[in-house]
């Protein structure tokens, strides 16, 4: 399965490669939900491969990510929070920004360092990261960080994915393998007990 999978993927270019990789980082931020991580996985299985190098995809992940990041900060930063306390944007609740005041106030930049570790709500902390009016230094510095560990992470399970694909797949086929031994053998005997049962009250 995961052989045939990887062998499809290796008829992409590595600037095909590269270019998706950087893509999908800056469309999650836009336009959630996005499959960015899972992409990125694969694309750290190209690294295992040799196809394309660890450095320029981790680069390319994490800035594609900044840049989706600062986007949506920046659109934060230019609502008035006046305007959403009177209920004008009716996708904000006023309750919405206060939530997201309190835990800027309570927590921090801790949060913008794990907003890339927090899935489904990343676009959420960047855009009240701006309405919030954090101080723009600190946000960029710990939002770059938070991006390239995360993307570092992905990357790296990648390319141990791509280095042991073949091992996996076997496994996952010798395992397949033994289920159905077992639902077998659970079925013959499954079907002598029900026999045996039926005989003895017969």
């Amino acid at each position: 399965m995961f052989d045939q999978i990887l062998n499809y993927l290796q008829f992409a270019t590595p600037l095909m490669i590269y270019l998706v990789l950087f893509l999908f980082p800056f469309i999650e931020n836009i336009f959630p939900p996005s499959p960015s991580d899972l992409v990125i996985l694969l694309g750290g299985t190209y690294i295992g491969l040799g196809k394309i190098a660890f450095i320029p995809a981790l680069l390319l992940t994490s800035l594609s990510s900044e840049i989706g990041f600062l986007f949506l900060f920046y659109l934060g930063w230019q609502t008035d929070n006046k305007m959403i306390a009177k209920g004008k944007f009716k996708f904000i609740s006023s309750e919405s920004m206060l939530t997201a005041q309190k835990w800027f106030n309570k927590y921090g930049f801790v949060i913008i360092i794990f907003n890339r570790f927090i899935a489904g709500i990343r676009a959420v902390i960047a855009y009240f990261a701006g309405v919030s009016k954090l101080e723009i230094k600190k946000t960029v510095i710990y939002s770059s960080i938070s991006s390239v560990l995360w993307h570092a992470l992905l990357l790296s399970l990648g390319m141990w994915f791509g280095a042991h694909a073949r091992v996996i797949d076997r496994a996952i086929s010798m395992y397949g393998t033994v289920l159905m031994i077992l639902a077998l053998v659970a079925g013959i005997a499954l079907t002598i007990r029900y026999y045996i049962n039926k005989k003895s009250t017969t």
